[in-house]
Parts: structure tokens; C-alpha cells; sequence
């Protein structure tokens, strides 16, 4: 049954961000269009600062800067999915290098943003990664779960199982299984891969594919048998083992 409220309540309504920015002026100017966009805000000036609201607030996406007093984004990223904390970041830098680009989002960032930014840019990279990652069921509707083998990804609930064993995935990475899954036995090439699952023009470098690929294996196929397979020179596919020698050529 719809929600009469839902209507007229602003796509916001409902999530936490946390604003982590050193420079006091950018600071309030995000927290207060943020605020202004209905979002509940929270912010943070370090990286230790972030880690305590990160864990207090539990916010649904993180926006941070790179560059701060006593850490930089890409660890403090680091640190917080080592923690077991998922929540989707957006960066904010003034590096533009497709190099800093893939360095930033193979730390388990899910967008990047750089200075000069246009405030409105920044509200719509957040609307879209909060509707990538974690929209409502209500607006989604159920939807089947992706199977292959052994392994399930809910696209609902965003639960993910290997056998019996639940995996616990960044954004980024249940995005990519879910590409994965929605093409078993079909080799992807890694151009395909980044339309679909970062939406980025990294001037043909696919290293971001790689790194996450890897990642992703670590996780999924920690125990046998392999379902992530490297069609070298092309891309990557999700399939069972055909023999031995296939397998030992991952």
C-alpha cells in the first residue's frame, strides 16, 4: 500500500549524510544545501572525527575530501571498510588525473567529484549513488535474486551468500557481482563492465576493472570452486570451471 506521505515527501527524506571537509567555508556550504535538500547532516573536520560520526550516525553516504589534516580520504576509505563499514563515499578533490581518479575509487570509493564543484553537481552524483546502493524497496519493488552455482545476490535486501556463507560487499563490488550475475557464462569486456557498473569515462584505462575483480575474488571465490574467470585480452566472466588447466589459467 503507498505511503500518501511518500508523495510529497522530498527524495531525500530518510538519509544521513556525513560531510567530511576541513575547509570550514566548503564545509557549511555542503551541510547547508544538504540540509536545505531535506537530507539530515552530519560533519566532521579529520579523519578521526569522520571514523567517530561514521560509527555514531550510521549515515547512508559519506562525502569527503581527499585531502584532510591529519589522514587522507583514500585511507581513512580504507580503514573504514577494513572496519566493516560499507557505507558509499563520494570524494571531493582538486586532483583530476584519471590516475588519482582510479587510485580513489580502488580504496572503495563509489564517486568522485573535483574542485571547483558546482553544488548541484554534488547533490546529483549523491542522489544517484544513494539510488544505486541503497534504494528503498518501496520504490524498487521485490525483485527475484540473481543466482548462479551457489551463489545468491538479493538486489532487495542486498544480501549476498556464497553456499551458506554471507558476503559482506562494498557498494562498488555488489554492483559489479550484480553485473556479473546478470550475464552468467557471457564474457564481459571490461569497457562494458565500467559503463555498467561505474558509469566512467576513464579514457580507455580499465585498471579500475582489475583492481575491483580482485577484490571481488577474494571474497566470492575464497572457497572452490572459482566462479570469477579472466578472458585475457577481452574481460571477465561468471561461470563454473570447464577442466583443470582452464582453472589454473585465472
Amino acid at each position: 500500500m503507498i505511503d500518501p506521505h511518500s508523495l510529497t515527501r522530498p527524495p531525500a527524506a530518510g538519509y544521513t549524510v556525513l560531510v567530511v571537509e576541513d575547509d570550514a567555508s566548503i564545509r557549511t556550504l555542503l551541510t547547508s544545501a544538504l540540509s536545505a535538500a531535506g537530507y539530515a547532516v552530519a560533519s566532521a573536520a579529520s579523519g578521526q572525527e569522520a571514523m567517530f560520526e561514521a560509527g555514531n550516525r550510521r549515515p547512508h553516504l559519506i562525502v569527503l575530501d581527499v585531502m584532510l589534516p591529519d589522514t587522507d580520504g583514500f585511507r581513512l576509505t580504507r580503514d573504514l571498510r577494513a572496519q566493516g563499514v560499507y557505507t558509499p563515499v563520494l570524494f571531493l578533490t582538486a586532483r583530476t588525473g584519471v590516475e588519482d581518479r582510479i587510485i580513489g575509487l580502488s580504496s572503495g570509493g563509489d564517486d568522485y567529484v573535483t574542485k571547483p564543484f558546482h553544488v548541484q553537481e554534488v547533490l546529483l552524483r549523491i542522489r544517484a549513488i544513494l539510488r544505486r546502493s541503497s534504494a528503498p524497496a518501496s520504490t524498487t519493488g521485490s525483485r527475484p535474486p540473481l543466482r548462479y552455482a551457489d551463489l545468491t545476490l538479493d538486489e532487495t535486501t542486498h544480501d549476498v551468500r556464497r553456499a551458506d556463507r554471507p558476503l559482506k560487499l562494498s557498494p562498488t563490488e555488489f554492483r559489479l557481482l550484480a553485473c556479473l550475475l546478470a550475464h552468467p557464462e557471457h564474457v564481459l569486456e571490461k569497457a562494458e563492465i565500467l559503463q555498467q557498473v561505474w558509469r566512467y569515462d576513464f579514457s580507455g584505462d580499465t585498471r579500475i576493472v582489475d583492481t575491483y575483480i580482485k577484490n571481488l575474488r577474494r571474497k566470492v571465490d575464497r572457497d572452490p570452486p572459482a566462479l570469477i574467470h579472466t578472458v585475457r585480452g577481452v574481460g571477465y566472466c561468471l561461470r563454473l570451471p570447464r577442466d583443470e588447466t582452464r582453472t589454473a589459467d585465472r
